[in-house]
């Protein structure tokens, strides 16, 4: 339950997922979710899933250290995201200026993928799926 209102607050507050608020001058090194396994020992489909979009999102925040929604959802699919669950913040602010960071998620059987780029730097977690069946507070799909 606190994951879900920490989830929901770092999406209304445009907090960060990044160590130390994601501040220029913060070193992060970008690494891969450690797998967690499954009762067989490989890693489950939502961490497979999870190693993916870490991937793909660090391979975009090489070229485009504020990405779009639109490059957002590419990389979400190009992990293998089912694109109808694919959920993206917004890249403008109501006044028409680029926000400081944007994330994609994606929704697992009970589980949401989620990847924050900002400044080019990439910070991927799992967490559980809203009551509402969504991965962020609102629809933005």
């Amino acid at each position: 339950m606190v994951a879900i209102g920490l989830s929901a607050a770092l999406g209304l507050t445009a907090c960060s997922l990044l160590p130390g608020g994601g501040s220029a001058t913060t070193a992060v090194t970008p690494e891969a979710p450690s797998p967690v396994p499954t009762p067989t020992g490989k890693p489950s489909a939502t961490q497979v899933l999870a190693d993916k979009v870490q991937t793909q999102l660090s391979q975009l925040g090489k070229t485009a250290s504020t990405p779009n929604r639109e490059q957002m959802t590419a990389a979400m699919v190009d992990a293998g995201a089912a694109k109808d669950t694919v959920e993206v913040s917004l890249d403008k602010t109501p006044t028409g200026l680029a926000v400081d960071a944007i994330e994609a998620a994606a929704r697992t059987a009970d589980e949401c993928v989620i990847g924050q780029v900002r400044d080019g730097k990439v910070v991927v977690v799992i967490l559980p799926v809203l009551a509402t069946g969504l991965c962020f507070v609102g629809n933005q799909h």
